[in-house]
């Protein structure tokens, strides 16, 4: 919902959003994705409406993204980002089968880190200091 759409597709984003077309692209080696990255949305009249395309109300948008749609107001440059992933590359020059396999401290496959522990239980100080509270899942019968 940040990506930047071509700008002659920009009346498309109420009317028929799946043809827009985002300015975003992908560093690709021999088949393998390295990394990515996209110009970002820097017009407050844009976002609103990728916002309103995405379901949003105008009042959700301000409640969840309210920090980002003021920061327009004072102007923001055009902008872009690329991250790539070293271990991808990694795994890529070392022949490795998985990425895992060159992660320094790789999560298994339930996202649990055997070196912490992590996610670990969380005290009530924790969640106070947090203003946080566990709301138990209420059973579908």
């Amino acid at each position: 919902p940040f990506t930047m759409p071509f700008e002659e597709d920009l009346d498309m984003i109420t009317t028929d959003p799946a043809k827009v077309r985002a300015k975003a692209y992908d560093i690709v080696l021999n088949g393998c994705e390295l990394g990515g990255g996209s110009i970002r949305i820097h017009r407050q009249d844009i976002q609103e409406k990728m916002f309103e395309a995405l379901g949003f109300t105008k009042e959700e948008a301000h409640d969840r993204f309210g920090f980002l749609l003021d920061a327009f107001s004072y102007g923001v440059p055009p902008h872009a980002g690329l991250a790539y992933g070293l271990d991808r590359m990694i795994m890529l020059m070392t022949g490795a089968d998985s990425i895992r396999d060159v992660i320094a401290f790789p999560k298994v496959k339930d996202a649990s880190c055997l070196m912490t522990n992590a996610p670990s239980k969380v005290d009530t100080e924790q969640l106070e200091e947090l203003s946080l509270e566990v709301v138990e899942e209420k059973s579908k019968e």
